[in-house]
């Protein structure tokens, strides 16, 4: 039902950075409800090929974006989702914004993107480096080396291993393959901060993407010392391009200035929120703030936050961070590189024109249909096991040279048994992930799963028995924009705190999927089975990945005409 508007109310924006659109919804302050939202699609989508200025050819394993591309959605989906809303704009109280993280964005001293320099447009490294470009990972390999040999403080934080997704091997990549760009570079910004300073003129540092992408532990970065030992030209990477003011989740960072208020036609003047990343926002408007309640944003890839009043060790998380979701807790975090992208990839590429015919027909999406056949077989029936990194391993591995693996193909193998052994290894990897958790004494207690996916009741259930957890589902389609929201609604003062501002905004709860007992113990076994081959290609015993990693780097270099190599 559509909730009635309030004359009296005030109204905030939460606007959600995806990877491939920006979602922006308007949320009553009183009680969440949310009355409107607007959609807008990046028209560069991710860029992984060439670049759209000179059409220069990119390396493998890279992801880029245009950053204005991000102004765009202030400028068509927070207008959208007003007039979807049918609010008085004058009554938006609070602005606030999440991102996909590790986003990075190398600018001027004004915040100006170095891609829009003319003098670097046809530059790589001067574009946005979305969170799936990992192509720093050896980067990240001599981080991790150094780290671990150093004994740093920071590095068990981490579970042992920073992610080449994150900001110091973003960093130290570019200043290796293009120092000219890293010199003319004042400031290496999270995206989830650059879009801030567009809406306020002011650039802050969130406590967030600070503590778990940016290693800062405890008030400290890692020391010049280490920089310089790793290269001694990244010794003043933090003092000279990184190190900014850091602000609390829930604070404004400024107030809303007369040309972002032109952009989205809201008054000049309200709180724009520190900012802050999907997963953490998500958790709030789940109302999930107490430790052992881990949350699951599923969308093109996963990742699980959860609140603990201990602080532990959990190898190959994404950080364990001290307010990092709320104050008072320590915020873990962990995730997935490739979900959603697995099985959109998989539809793009592994199915033939006469399944689309056949899910056309039935009025179906292709993702419906294979799932509509999928869910029809016995568990274990299509023979097929699966590794879900297509994309790399976030958590528990931290290695994005790793790639994915369908075992068990025949003949008589058909798309829906690929698409569900697709579907059951991501459910197998978040499995990875709660274990990880619970054999580190940090026990997940609750499991709520926000983002697209959640639509896929098939999908939830087979998380549900897989996990062998009750999972219930957030109530709303747009749970960080949500959060986002909620965090708007605190740094507005209409709320003390984010605890406070959850437990009136929140969602209420959706659906609940309960483990059946006959097919957990079905895939009790097939998890063993995921866990022997998830050790074998991740854990050395065989490092066929990395050698085929390597051979098609240099096949792909091989193939480039010279000229238009990036």
């Amino acid at each position: 039902m559509t909730p009635t508007l309030d004359p009296s109310a005030s109204y905030v924006i939460g606007v959600d950075y995806g990877t491939l659109s920006g979602r922006a919804v308007v949320v009553r302050v009183s009680d969440g409800a949310e009355l409107g939202s607007g959609v807008f699609e990046y028209p560069h989508a991710v860029v992984s090929e060439r670049l759209p200025s000179t059409g220069k050819r990119l390396p493998a394993d890279w992801a880029l974006q245009v950053p204005n591309d991000y102004r765009d959605v202030l400028r068509h989906a927070v207008p959208a989702a007003v007039a979807d809303a049918g609010i008085d704009p004058a009554e938006v109280v609070g602005i606030a914004t999440d991102f996909t993280a590790c986003t990075m964005v190398p600018t001027a001293a004004d915040g100006t993107p170095l891609n829009e320099l003319e003098r670097f447009a046809d530059r790589p490294h001067a574009y946005v480096k979305l969170w799936r470009h990992h192509a720093a990972q050896p980067q990240a390999d001599r981080i991790n080396q150094l780290a671990e040999e150093r004994n740093e403080f920071w590095l068990p934080r981490y579970g042992g291993l920073i992610s080449s997704e994150w900001e110091f091997a973003k960093g130290l990549q570019l200043l290796e393959e293009d120092p000219e760009v890293y010199d003319a570079m004042d400031h290496w910004v999270e995206a989830a901060d650059w879009i801030v300073w567009q809406l306020c003129d002011k650039y802050v540092r969130n406590a967030c993407t600070a503590g778990y992408k940016g290693i800062y532990q405890d008030g400290e970065y890692p020391s010049e010392d280490f920089l310089a030992a790793l290269n001694p030209e990244f010794k003043g990477f933090v003092s000279e391009k990184l190190e900014h003011t850091v602000g609390r989740l829930g604070d404004a960072a400024g107030y809303l200035t007369e040309e972002a208020a032109a952009w989205t036609g809201l008054p000049a003047g309200i709180a724009v929120a520190v900012g802050n990343v999907d997963a953490h926002v998500s958790a709030p408007a789940a109302n999930a703030v107490q430790p052992g309640q881990l949350v699951a944003i599923m969308g093109t890839s996963t990742c699980h936050v959860m609140n603990g009043d201990v602080l532990r060790e959990v190898p190959g998380m994404c950080g364990v961070v001290d307010g990092g979701i709320v104050d008072g807790l320590w915020g873990y975090e962990a995730g997935q590189s490739g979900v959603g992208d697995i099985f959109g990839w998989f539809t793009k590429n592994g199915v033939p024109p006469e399944y689309h015919e056949a899910a056309a027909e039935k009025g179906l999406g292709i993702h419906e249909y294979l799932t509509e056949l999928a869910s029809k077989q016995a568990i274990g029936e299509h023979g097929l096991l699966a590794l879900d990194w297509h994309s790399g391993n976030r958590s528990v591995l931290v290695d994005h040279e790793l790639s994915g693996v369908v075992i068990g193909q025949t003949l008589a193998t058909k798309p829906e048994d690929t698409y569900r052994a697709l579907l059951e290894a991501t459910a197998f990897g978040t499995r990875t992930i709660v274990d990880a958790f619970r054999d580190s004494e940090v026990p997940v207690k609750e499991f709520i799963v926000a983002g697209g996916l959640l639509k896929n009741t098939f999908l939830m259930q087979v998380y549900a028995d897989i996990t062998g957890l009750q999972l219930s589902t957030i109530g709303s389609e747009q749970g960080p924009a949500l959060g986002s929201a909620i965090h708007a609604a605190v740094a507005a003062g209409k709320y003390k705190d984010i605890r406070e501002a959850a437990a009136a905004m929140a969602a209420a709860p959706g659906a609940v999927y309960t483990p059946i007992p006959e097919n957990v113990a079905a895939y009790e076994a097939l998890f063993q089975e995921y866990r022997t081959l998830h050790d074998y290609f991740g854990r050395g015993t065989n490092e066929v990945m990395h050698r085929l990693k390597a051979i098609q780097r240099t096949a792909h270099e091989a193939t480039v005409p010279a000229g238009t190599r990036a």
